[in-house]
């Protein structure tokens, strides 16, 4: 399998990030998804994960039918808490086995289920190291460019990050919002010795309802952001602001390209209509 290290190595990547479906709705929805993309050809796919046995074989299961299929390259995401070591490195083993060698290192939210697992292992960093003494992984790790929810500073964000990311291949950002963001990210990681590549995080903003739901997720909308689709749904309803979403963010991920981001990263919730549209126009720049 093609190794999301060496693509980054090659060039400018462009990657899509999906869900596994809970039903056959989804799974309908997802087909018709992937079948929307494949065209575009992205340099690879990351598939979320959010624990559980469950979680963790509908990952499993998207994952493998992806390689099996050859349709993209594949990468899964892991969560390190409500996994003992054991239950990790079973995990990671079966992946190796599949042929999967591409993986997102996740610390994860702690279980609130009174009969989960108290994991071993708390931090990504941990589980990075954890998938290094299993096999030759691609490892990537999440960042986060206006610092991590429950990092007591900036600082402390920053230093952490430089920690895990020093072990692993490249970062992912958290949805991003403006170009300054992941140019300060980078730079701050610059001036503590680390220099692996970081992807922006993309996704649209095409609803004034989704401002609240992508705060919740700890990505905060700028101000002037929502100024901006406020007024476009003052002018035009909600097929305006739909407009001006994709606008702005073709606008953004054109500056990014213009810095000489490694890649571009879209975060595409099982759709297909806002990333082929900017991707498309993005061609046309």
């Amino acid at each position: 399998m093609t190794r999301i290290d060496a693509l980054l190595a090659a060039g400018q990547t462009t990657s899509f990030e999906f869900f596994p479906p809970k039903s056959e709705a989804e799974r309908a929805t997802l087909e018709k998804t992937i079948s929307n993309l494949e065209p575009l050809r992205p340099s690879f796919v990351s598939v979320t994960y959010r624990g559980g046995r469950e979680s963790r074989q509908r990952t499993y299961d998207l994952v493998t039918a992806m390689a099996d299929r050859g349709i993209f390259t594949p990468m899964a995401h892991l969560i390190c808490v409500a996994h003992t070591r054991a239950e990790l490195e079973e995990i990671l083993e079966s992946y190796l086995a599949s042929g999967i060698v591409n993986l997102m290192a996740l610390g994860g939210d702690a279980p609130t289920h009174p009969d989960a697992i108290i994991g071993e292992l708390t931090y990504a960093s941990e589980l990075v190291a954890l998938a290094r003494s299993v096999g030759a992984f691609s490892i990537g790790v999440a960042a986060h460019p206006d610092g991590h929810p429950r990092s007591p500073s900036m600082a402390a964000d920053r230093d952490r990050l430089a920690e895990k990311l020093s072990m692993a291949d490249f970062a992912v950002t958290q949805m991003l919002f403006e170009a300054d963001r992941w140019s300060a990210l980078v730079e701050d990681l610059h001036e503590r010795g680390v220099d692996k590549p970081v992807l922006p995080g993309i996704m649209p903003v095409t609803t004034l309802g989704a401002v609240d739901r992508m705060a919740q997720m700890g990505s905060v909308v700028p101000t002037w952001l929502v100024e901006r689709l406020q007024r476009a749904h003052a002018e035009g309803g909600d097929v305006a602001v739909r407009a001006a979403g994709i606008d702005l963010a073709t606008d953004l991920c054109s500056e990014l390209l213009q810095r000489g981001v490694p890649g571009l990263h879209f975060y595409t919730l099982n759709l297909s209509t806002a990333t082929r549209e900017i991707t498309e126009r993005l061609a046309t720049r």
